[in-house]
């Protein structure tokens, strides 16, 4: 095992030498304009191209009242469009030999299509359909009322434990609209009126909130005149864009509860607030996730899964977010181990790295996973499209897709040891149990 272990921190060494000799990502970046920011990115390697608008709308933009608004519009924005009969949209891109999809966090809404080269303008033609002619209408909105219900069914309600970040984000936050989770409420979407959809659509969705982000076998002069073509005259929105400046309250105490749940084996959750993504703090705490999550020789994995045997899995992961977000770890125990006991050898984890310095070999390890995952994550098109419009929406900087890895590097052992004595601290979280439900039947049986 000694010999193996070392043959992996070799190869990752390897690994991350080869990292260190990627080529800068080139691109350009201009604003049309009606505000819309446009990113292109050449890479004639492979005949695709991938096609992306991000929207600066997420669930914590919604009225409380009506949640589950952003992630609802990335559902209703594939009905069509004045010229794109209902339906028709994905057939449209899979019949061009391409992909499609979309995503809805907290904080934005992503939408992509990735298409053989020679099929750029049909992206361009239909991203800027979404933009100015959306398919906005009684039909539409029943229908995709319908599907979301059934994703919450299908992916929350009837999957084990996968309530957990409902669960957790309403006790974390009081004040801040993190406090709900972009799903959102079904009894909000079903009171909403036609008019509040309009009113959302024409708030958010409009040029001067959302980047067009474009890489892959294109040519940098000819795209620019494509984007003209399609985007230039489209109206810059006119109705004032809400961004919330709400500061949730320092937690004082822990905060524990019990969800009981259509499970067989119970489940710890801990979730400690932690600073906004980009921060200096964000940055150390990212990392210290490596050395307790960071694979399976990493700590929890190690020592509660397999010479404990105390989980059957565990995780820790940062839940990163524009605004504070949360710190979150899971166990679901072994057979015959109670949550106590689960809970309190994950408590143990975090303090072995609350009172020393873990080693040089182990964050030389860390340091080189961070750096393969950095140039990982942008070894696909896609994956550079999407995050030269993060770097622009999140922070105005798009050149962090080259720089954002010197912000890890310059994180030190002392670093670690800091950040998990000032954030994983009991009162600054919250801990649910999940219990099976019979648990809950007897207890109140008796």
């Amino acid at each position: 095992m000694k010999k193996l272990g070392y043959l992996v921190m070799c190869l990752l060494v390897t690994i991350a030498a080869q990292a260190q000799d990627q080529k800068e990502i080139d691109f350009v970046e201009y604003d049309l304009d009606n505000g819309l920011h446009v990113i292109l990115h050449q890479d004639n390697s492979t005949p695709i191209v991938a096609v992306t608008m991000m929207y600066h709308v997420g669930s914590k933009n919604e009225d409380p009242q009506r949640t589950g608004f952003a992630h609802f519009f990335e559902h209703l924005l594939f009905e069509g469009s004045k010229n794109i009969d209902r339906g028709e949209y994905a057939k449209i891109v899979e019949r061009a030999g391409g992909q499609w999809n979309a995503n809805t966090s907290q904080d934005r809404t992503f939408y992509y299509e990735v298409l053989p080269s020679n099929r750029l303008e049909l992206g361009l033609y239909l991203e800027s359909e979404r933009l100015l002619h959306a398919k906005i209408d009684s039909t539409g909105v029943e229908t995709q009322r319908e599907v979301v219900k059934e994703e919450k069914r299908q992916r929350y309600d009837n999957q084990p434990y996968m309530t957990f970040a409902q669960e957790i984000f309403k006790r974390a936050y009081t004040e801040h609209p993190y406090r709900w989770t972009p799903i959102g409420s079904m009894e909000d979407l079903d009171a909403a009126t036609m008019e509040e959809f309009m009113d959302f659509y024409k708030k958010f969705y409009v040029p001067n909130n959302a980047v067009l982000s474009i890489a892959g076998d294109l040519d940098i002069d000819d795209t620019r005149e494509l984007v003209e073509k399609y985007f230039s005259e489209i109206p810059r929105g006119t109705m004032e864009i809400p961004r919330p400046d709400v500061v949730e309250p320092a937690q004082a105490e822990e905060i524990r509860d019990v969800i009981y749940d259509d499970i067989q084996l119970p489940a710890v959750f801990h979730a400690y607030h932690m600073p906004a993504q980009g921060t200096d703090d964000y940055y150390a705490l990212s990392m210290l996730t490596q050395v307790l999550s960071g694979g399976p020789s990493a700590r929890l994995n190690k020592q509660l899964v397999d010479k404990q045997q105390k989980a059957l899995q565990v995780f820790a992961f940062p839940y990163a977010l524009e605004n504070p977000g949360l710190f979150i770890t899971l166990g679901i125990t072994n057979i015959g181990i109670t949550p106590e006991e689960l809970e309190s050898a994950i408590d143990a984890e975090f303090e072995s790295v609350q009172e020393e310095l873990i080693t040089e070999r182990e964050f030389q390890k860390i340091r080189n996973q961070i750096e393969v995952d950095f140039v990982s994550q942008n070894s696909r098109v896609a994956g550079v499209a999407e995050s030269l419009a993060d770097y622009h929406m999140y922070f105005g900087d798009a050149n962090l897709i080259n720089t954002e890895i010197e912000k890890f590097m310059d994180v030190t052992r002392e670093d670690l040891k800091r950040v998990a004595n000032k954030y994983l601290t009991k009162e600054n979280r919250v801990v649910l149990y999940y219990l099976p439900k019979s648990e809950n039947n007897q207890t109140q049986s008796n």
